[in-house]
């Protein structure tokens, strides 16, 4: 029988990468976001009334949505009015998370194969839940007598989220952003990696072309040893914080790597890599030195590749259920 104690921190850290579906959150109170008919995301209530200040890009709120006023009918006029207006709320100060400003335009769409309807600054992405994507990488090793390690990266010391955490090679982010000055066209921004590698995607280039371009950046795997990764799964969570509403939807790749590899830093996102023993790194998800949805990503991989099984682990179909959200 699976160690109730580990269940049990598993279980709380979903239920709090999903608390936005929990009784008590603020899930009852927010505002649908549309933009031109289709809802793209989730106003939080602390937002809602900010936004009324503005009635010539955002239409008051009606029928549980607010919706942007029908004149910003293109791509470039919705970007550019709604981010006139953060730049705005950002000079005021009071929204904490328009603080971690990037400079880096996130694309808005309904769902991933869509055409994006506008972009928005990515760390104002909260204020109005809209959907956000990554690519994670679960790197593995298999040894000559079949035990399995995974390789984990300790995130630097001077990353804006999650400093110091363990993840998975390179740290996490969300897809479809570009830099600002760059262009007014959809990317992935970060390719998470368990072994994880960050990066964007640019305009037509595809999930798997970024992941193999990161992995090199960010930790110095070579293309040919990258593009054997194949997808395995998406994980997807939703969660609320003082910051805002974040729905997010990770792409999984493993990729089991040569036993003399050993990943090197890239561009500094990384202090060191690690390997370990998947027990240990089983026991090391169920604690907080790990960055949350990569520990959901690695338990991914455990039920994925039998480590956790419904005959010993009770919480086995909560675990599942709590992977695959939908957004």
């Amino acid at each position: 029988m699976a160690n109730s104690g580990w269940s049990e921190k598993v279980l709380q850290l979903l239920r709090r990468m999903n608390n936005f579906y929990l009784p008590g959150s603020c899930r009852a109170h927010c505002l649908r976001f549309e933009v031109d008919g289709a809802q793209v995301g989730w106003i939080p209530p602390h937002v809602a009334p900010l936004l009324t200040r503005y009635p010539d890009v955002f239409s008051p709120p009606r029928g549980g949505a607010v919706a942007l006023c029908p004149g910003l009918d293109t791509y470039g006029r919705r970007s550019e009015a709604v981010d006139a207006v953060l730049q705005t709320l950002r000079q005021e100060d009071f929204l904490t998370c328009l603080r971690g400003w990037r400079d880096e335009q996130y694309s808005v769409m309904q769902k991933f194969s869509d055409p994006p309807v506008m972009w928005m600054e990515r760390a104002a992405t909260s204020l109005f839940g809209v959907k956000r994507y990554g690519v994670h990488l679960n790197g593995y090793t298999v040894g000559e007598g079949g035990e399995v390690s995974m390789w984990l990266a300790r995130r630097s010391n001077t990353k804006q989220t999650y400093p110091g955490l363990l993840d998975n090679v390179v740290s996490p982010a969300s897809t479809h952003t570009v830099r600002t000055g760059v262009s007014y066209l959809p990317q992935v921004n970060e390719a998470d990696v368990c072994l994880q590698a960050a990066g964007g995607l640019a305009a037509g280039v595809g999930i798997k072309h970024t992941l193999i371009k990161e992995c090199q950046e960010e930790a110095c795997i070579p293309a040919a040893i990258a593009e054997r990764a194949h997808p395995v799964t998406t994980v997807s969570y939703t969660y609320e914080d003082e910051e805002g509403v974040f729905a997010e939807s990770q792409f999984v790749f493993d990729l089991e790597l040569p036993l003399d590899f050993k990943p090197k830093v890239g561009d500094g996102e990384v202090h060191d890599f690690y390997l370990l023993p998947i027990e240990e790194v089983k026991d090391l998800i169920a604690t907080e030195d790990f960055k949350p949805n990569c520990a959901m990503v690695v338990l991914d991989f455990l039920i994925r590749h039998s480590f956790i099984e419904p005959d010993t682990e009770p919480r086995y179909q909560d675990f599942v259920a709590a992977l695959h959200q939908t957004l």
